[in-house]
């Protein structure tokens, strides 16, 4: 094991050798780059299409360059009054918000369950009003919702439901595909998501007036520029080779500078945090990244049960401990995008995990995160959502991605039980 290579629960954490050989091989190819070329690279993104829909078994899918385009292609699609109300839960991202303010909506936060961190039913029945248009489900870190009362409450107010899948590709809830039960959902293939594009995102739906409004918006959205494809194809090359394996020494240090240089993105853009809108969304999935995205869906199966045995890992070895552990529910399958679990001083084991190189995670600090998201600017009201600004102290998650051995699943155990249970 390289000393100095962190066990890390993000950057760029689901690529294996194929994906970084893959993404390497586009980089010398920009003809491949996007699709307005050659009728071949229209291929790409249709294919990946193709398998989205026979995967989920829907009848339209569409492809976006983020999650956050293809919501802001939903919500632009659905023919809305401007001003209209979009419920979703806060303990949540600003990518989930922000294109909601961007397509002119105003975003209503629904307080959050402590235990399944997911949208609470009861709050978000006081939250609805009259200008209440549409929910927005999220299934946090993989956790499928309670759909039965969601549905219900959409049903009995006549209220939209978007399913947020951007943890949870793969996961069921009664043995039905999360991205199944609402009007659209969307997806996201981000660098630290179920698959990873590093950029990239899916529209998915069955209603055909909706679809016909999402291929319209697709096709006037545009291609992202070369550079900033150029810049995913980068990432997972760079993370892996260069910056990864010197990360105690120097790599992390290298990683800033090639993000001040714009040599490298960040995963969320410094304007995003001020629910301003950088000018790279909404775009089309640029065809080179489409075809990293379905190389990962190939493989999704795998990923996912991966995820799953060290998550049964996890709560074998946690569950006489002090930690408190996801609620596992029998009527749905959770696929663990992370391991999350609370704890009073969870910020201080997360610093104290990351001065011995274990990089476990911080989703979330914030009730919208990152830490360091202008809420005023996202427009959450501090004390709106009580149980999301405390589970925001009170948690942190463990790596389940298909680069985490037992060897330092052990490693990551023996430090929680040394400095938490111990």
């Amino acid at each position: 094991m390289n000393p100095f290579k962190p066990i890390s629960i993000s950057l760029s954490p689901n690529t294996e050798p194929d994906d970084i050989r893959l993404a390497l091989k586009l980089l010398f190819q920009p003809w491949r780059w996007t699709a307005e070329a050659k009728s071949q690279q229209l291929e790409s993104l249709s294919d990946l299409e193709r398998e989205f829909r026979r995967y989920l078994g829907v009848k339209c899918a569409f492809s976006f360059n983020s999650g956050r385009s293809a919501l802001m292609a939903i919500l632009n699609s659905l023919n809305l009054e401007k001003g209209s109300e979009v419920l979703l839960q806060a303990f949540t991202c600003n990518a989930a918000a922000n294109p909601i303010i961007w397509s002119g909506f105003k975003p209503v936060y629904v307080d959050c369950d402590e235990k399944t961190f997911n949208m609470d039913s009861e709050d978000l029945k006081r939250k609805i009003s009259a200008k209440s248009k549409v929910v927005m489900v999220q299934h946090t870190f993989g956790l499928p919702a309670d759909m039965d009362e969601i549905v219900n409450i959409c049903q009995q107010n006549n209220l939209i439901l978007i399913e947020d899948c951007a943890h949870a590709l793969g996961a069921t809830y009664k043995g039905k595909n999360v991205g199944t039960f609402g009007r659209a959902s969307f997806f996201s293939f981000s660098r630290d998501k179920v698959i990873s594009s590093v950029y990239g995102g899916m529209s998915v739906t069955d209603d055909l007036t909706l679809a016909q409004n999402i291929k319209n918006y697709q096709g006037k959205a545009g291609f992202p520029s070369f550079f900033w494809t150029f810049q995913q194809l980068l990432h997972p090359i760079l993370m892996n080779w260069v910056i990864l394996p010197t990360y105690k020494i120097f790599g992390k240090y290298l990683l800033i500078l090639l993000q001040w240089f714009h040599i490298l993105s960040k995963a969320v853009h410094w304007k995003e945090k001020r629910g301003l809108r950088p000018g790279y969304f909404p775009k089309k999935l640029p065809s080179a990244l489409s075809l990293l995205a379905l190389n990962q869906l190939g493989k999704l199966e795998k990923l996912n049960d991966h995820r799953k045995e060290v998550a049964d890992f996890y709560f074998f070895s946690l569950k006489d401990g002090s930690l408190s552990l996801p609620l596992v529910l029998n009527d749905r399958e959770n696929i663990f995008l992370r391991f999350t679990v609370k704890h009073p001083q969870a910020h201080r084991i997360i610093e104290r995990a990351w001065r011995e190189n274990l990089l476990i995670g911080d989703w979330y600090t914030s009730p919208v995160a990152p830490h360091d998201t202008k809420l005023d600017k996202l427009q959450y009201v501090s004390g709106s959502c009580p149980k999301a600004e405390k589970l925001s102290k009170e948690t942190f998650n463990l790596p389940t991605h298909i680069n985490i051995s037992q060897k330092e699943v052990k490693r990551i155990l023996d430090f929680l039980k040394k400095h938490v249970e111990g």
